[in-house]
């Protein structure tokens, strides 16, 4: 007897999980159903532009799921729009850890321009030492946040102390040759009268980049500038070769063969100059949506996406 009751006992646990398994499908269809809703009706509250109920459904979604991707989206998005850049952070970073691999950079990304955000909230307050580490989380995130890049560097001038601003846009030219962080290093050195450093830089940043044709200019415009007009020549017609149409090539050759009296040959690339273009800023692209800009801004005016203008090559 007590082996039968035993055996009962046990059919019936099993019967019980049984039950539980086979009446557990029905109320998870239920759930996806619901939740896939509430994503909809978000999704629609959020395009019409009812932004507290688009967050308030997707933070139902997140209560069915905690890490739904398309809830933490959209409350991350909803946040940046309202620039509540602690929740917008939030949500970012959870998003990260959820994602596919193969859509990591891009959340990633996300992450930096928020801790960008953060920084120059404490910037505007003049506290640029409470701004020095969510630049460098946005750094950690995205090296080749040029906008971090530069505010990072300002940040510590703020604070007095401008060798750590030098070796960070130092570090980060040595590691990628932006050009607005090499132009911001040139006129470092040139406050502290030190053109052999300016020219080095360039050098050093055209050969780590030889198809760079934006900063092959920039060395040129050095040499103009230190007046070493026969190198600034040599460098300009190096350029000349590859991208014949640039009108700052024969803007710049032009000043050249006038300082050097050689009038006849200056007008010359003026008139070439300003037959091509009455535009001298090196032009620039989004590569996220192809927007033109005539020269190197942090955000794309067209799409709104920081760190996506890049120099055209000019061919």
């Amino acid at each position: 007897m007590p082996v039968l009751l035993s055996s009962l006992s046990a059919l019936a646990s099993v019967g019980r999980l049984l039950a539980r398994v086979v009446g557990a499908a029905p109320l998870t269809r239920v759930a996806n159903a619901e939740v896939a809703e509430l994503v909809r009706r978000a999704g629609e509250a959020e395009r019409a532009g009812r932004r507290d109920e688009a967050a308030r459904l997707y933070r139902e979604v997140l209560g069915y799921r905690k890490n739904e991707p398309t809830a933490l989206r959209g409350l991350r998005n909803l946040a940046i729009d309202t620039r509540n850049w602690r929740e917008a952070l939030e949500m970012a970073e959870r998003l990260v850890a959820q994602v596919p691999a193969g859509e990591r950079a891009r959340e990633t990304e996300w992450v930096a321009i928020i801790h960008y955000e953060l920084g120059r909230a404490e910037v505007d307050r003049a506290r640029p030492a409470a701004a020095i580490p969510h630049f460098r989380s946005a750094l950690r995130a995205d090296r080749g946040f040029v906008p971090a890049v530069l505010a990072l560097g300002e940040a510590h001038e703020a604070t007095g102390d401008r060798r750590e601003a030098l070796r960070t846009w130092e570090r980060a030219v040595e590691a990628q040759p932006a050009l607005p962080v090499l132009v911001r290093l040139e006129r470092a050195y040139r406050e502290e009268g030190r053109p052999s450093r300016m020219i080095a830089l360039y050098r050093a940043a055209v050969e780590r980049a030889p198809d760079d044709l934006a900063l092959a200019v920039a060395l040129g415009r050095v040499y103009f500038e230190l007046e070493m007009l026969d190198e600034a020549a040599d460098q300009f017609e190096k350029v000349e070769v590859r991208a014949p149409n640039l009108p700052v090539v024969h803007a710049f050759l032009g000043a050249v063969f006038e300082r050097r009296g050689e009038t006849r040959e200056a007008f010359e690339e003026y008139r070439r100059a300003l037959r091509l273009s009455h535009a001298f800023d090196w032009p620039h692209r989004c590569v996220a949506c192809g927007a033109a800009a005539p020269a190197w801004q942090e955000r794309c005016r067209q799409c709104g996406r920081w760190n996506a203008l890049r120099p055209l090559d000019g061919r």
